[in-house]
């Protein structure tokens, strides 16, 4: 730094210090200001073009993040820069990083009725986050903008259907069609992999190449309902994200002639049926109470009621992170156990999504466990492998404590 100069000389430092230093700058946010001239803005216009921002775009970056992290309960400008603050945030951070802003700012400043207003509701990050935040505080949802919300969940479930359904399909579908041989011998129907297993010793090494004796075919033909799906959805204000994949992943199972798929959602004083709204399930969130403590107990006492009518041909998911549960909870664990004893196949979702670790009530989890539920946080992709192996009669214990996808071959 040259004597007499109280900003930083840019010919004295490295451009990766001068990166480092407007970060910094950006970081500490306009407070850094006051603190000293040479962290301030304009002391350090110089070197904003090595950290990638063009003339004026630090400023614009600066009041964009203080609007979130600065003091004072909206940040500078207030509603009416909202969608200027939106248009910024967007064109400044990778989309990963525009959700954790946008989500801050709900959070920390409590900007959810602000969020929702009709201008700006177009500019946000859309995703299942947004969707679970949207769907808990829709009753701030001003009526003008209700059409313009509803279309932002829709795009996000049909996208996010569109990315889970062939993958689900082809699990569901492979499971029971394998669980049987065919003997119409048409080419579609062709099982490769049986085929070469049993041929293997027909191996003509001269000409290098198989001369199969015995062809096998997979079985064409599925019988309608083979399992029932039962899903109980927490709807607790920690399950929101939950809910939102819940309702997709229960729709593309109600899809698939092979299973009967039931869906409730619950909370301490409601158990809803969704399972009418299946075709849509964007209307099965918007008819969700996200909030609240929940009866477990109550709700799957209501599932052995209404839905489970053969008990060895049906998968019960109960999605709940297991916390604030206002039931019996001895008579929960009497309850699981019975269903495990007439072969119901129990599993507690502690999570159901892409992203993070399970926060859950760890006790219960381990009661519920010993009695043979297996209690797990799940990916969508995830659930649809557990899904697979259980239609083809395989043990789920090392995938399911795993928490991970296995590799597809």
């Amino acid at each position: 730094m040259s004597a007499g100069k109280k900003t930083p000389d840019k010919d004295a430092i490295s451009s990766e210090d001068a990166n480092a230093l407007v970060r910094w700058r950006l970081a500490l946010g306009p407070e850094a200001e006051s603190a000293s001239e040479e962290m301030s803005l304009k002391g350090l216009a110089s070197f904003a073009e090595g950290a990638g921002l063009e003339p004026g775009e630090a400023s614009e970056m600066d009041d964009a993040l203080s609007f979130v992290y600065g003091s004072g309960s909206l940040g500078r400008g207030g509603r009416g820069y909202l969608p200027k603050w939106l248009s910024l945030v967007r064109r400044f951070f990778r989309d990963d990083v525009v959700a954790l802003v946008q989500k801050d700012a709900i959070v920390k400043k409590g900007l959810t009725r602000l969020l929702f207003e009709p201008e700006t509701l177009p500019y946000l990050e859309k995703n299942v986050e947004l969707v679970a935040t949207l769907l808990a505080a829709k009753g701030l949802v001003p009526d003008e903008a209700k059409e313009i919300a509803r279309e932002l969940v829709r795009e996000v479930v049909d996208d996010l259907r569109k990315k889970l359904e062939t993958e689900i399909r082809t699990a569901i579908y492979g499971a029971v069609r394998r669980n049987s041989e065919s003997p119409l011998r048409i080419a579609r129907n062709l099982d490769f992999k049986k085929t070469i297993t049993k041929n293997l010793r027909t191996w003509d090494a001269a000409k290098k190449r198989l001369i199969p004796e015995r062809f096998y075919f997979w079985s064409n033909q599925r019988k309608r309902h083979e399992w029932d799906v039962v899903i109980l959805v927490d709807q607790s204000g920690s399950m929101a994200v939950s809910a939102v994949y819940s309702a997709v992943m229960a729709a593309i199972f109600a899809s698939l002639d092979v299973l009967k798929t039931h869906l409730a959602f619950f909370n301490e004083k409601d158990i809803v049926d969704m399972t009418p709204m299946l075709v849509d399930p964007v209307d099965v969130l918007f008819s969700a109470q996200l909030g609240g403590a929940e009866d477990l107990n109550r709700a799957v006492a209501f599932a052995e009621e209404h839905f489970i009518e053969r008990p060895e041909k049906t998968i019960l998911l109960l999605i709940t992170d297991l916390f604030d549960t206002c039931g019996d909870v001895a008579q929960l664990e009497l309850r699981m156990r019975r269903l495990v004893d007439s072969k119901v196949k129990a599993m507690v979702l502690l999570k159901l999504s892409d992203e993070g670790r399970p926060s859950f009530n760890h006790e219960l989890a381990a009661s519920l466990t010993s009695i043979g539920v297996h209690c797990f946080g799940c990916t969508p992709r995830l659930l649809a492998q557990v899904m697979e192996r259980i239609l083809k009669n395989q043990d789920i214990a090392e995938l399911v404590s795993s928490g991970r996808e296995s590799p597809r071959r």
